[in-house]
């Protein structure tokens, strides 16, 4: 099997923090890894849970064209929420329903005490398939 790693322009450089952002495996599946609110250098770029999730979809979408898909293409969603409440579930149905619209892909959300960085409040990564 042939399976290409990526990281695109656009988007920090993850290595320093242990792992790349885009895997194709056999041309076809694509493994988008968790985006976070990052900024060029991989910091958190805003403190807001909304403005997490947008900017955390942002790099996402930016993950998926570089690899030749796009939001249509995903198959499954993994969200990460820390403090995980209605309210936060509120802000990213808006999100999700304002990409996807009423046919969003499946997704599993965990509400977790905290992920990779300080200040980081959602994660999200994703599974596509070209074609």
């Amino acid at each position: 099997m042939t399976i290409a790693i990526t990281n695109p322009d656009g988007l920090h450089a993850p290595t320093r923090f242990g792992y790349s952002h885009v895997a194709t495996a056999r041309g076809e599946v694509v493994a988008i890894a968790g985006q976070y609110a990052s900024d060029a250098q991989g910091g958190v770029a805003a403190e807001d849970f909304a403005a997490q999730v947008e900017l955390a979809l942002a790099n996402l979408g930016t993950a998926l064209r570089a690899a030749g898909v796009d939001h249509s293409h995903v198959i499954k969603l993994n969200t990460y929420i820390v403090d995980h409440s209605p309210e936060r579930l509120e802000t990213l149905a808006r999100h999700i329903t304002g990409i996807w619209g009423d046919r969003p892909p499946p997704q599993t959300l965990l509400g977790v005490a905290s992920l990779a960085l300080p200040g980081m409040l959602f994660e999200i990564d994703a599974l596509a398939v070209r074609g």
